[in-house]
């Protein structure tokens, strides 16, 4: 092929990607009616409760939020936060380099766990929670996946509003 064909080609292509991001990124995140449970459309977006506004990459995220929320009320943990450290694997040149946990749980007795919601497993995850547990033993994970999401969900939704479906 020639270059200029070749170039034709490639700008054709470039425009046509742009314009689907454009048109993506211009679809709402979120789509709430009512503040009472409801089903949402898509996941990730902000919400607001507890006196916190965060940005959440999932619904299952944002409703283990509501739960640890829900949790802190009934003084079952001392408090909760969302994604506030980043911990860095030293040394590691290739692959997944740091590791940002969901949520960091501060238990009653000041002692602290971290969460990961994880509906699928893909193995760049699997790759970070495994050098987490190598580089940092002292910390605690907890694993949050589907079968526990989906064992919980349903009861849960009874109890805490505002939990999407």
């Amino acid at each position: 092929m020639d270059k200029k064909l070749l170039s034709s080609i490639r700008s054709a292509a470039f425009k046509r990607n742009a314009l689907r991001i454009r048109i993506s990124n211009a679809r709402p995140q979120i789509r709430i009616k009512s503040k009472e449970n409801q089903k949402t459309r898509f996941r990730q977006g902000w919400r607001e409760f507890g006196g916190k506004r965060v940005y959440f990459r999932s619904k299952w995220e944002a409703n283990f939020g509501r739960y640890l929320e829900w949790q802190k009320e009934r003084n079952m943990i001392k408090d909760w936060e969302h994604e506030p450290k980043t911990f860095w694997f030293d040394g590691v040149k290739r692959g997944a380099v740091s590791y940002l946990p969901d949520f960091r749980v501060t238990n009653l007795d000041e002692s602290q766990h971290w969460v990961e919601v994880k509906g699928y497993m893909d193995p760049k995850s699997a790759t970070k929670i495994k050098r987490f547990n190598k580089y940092f033993p002292q910390e605690k994970l907890v694993i949050v996946d589907k079968k526990w999401y989906n064992l919980n969900s349903k009861k849960l939704s009874l109890l805490i509003k505002g939990w999407e479906i």
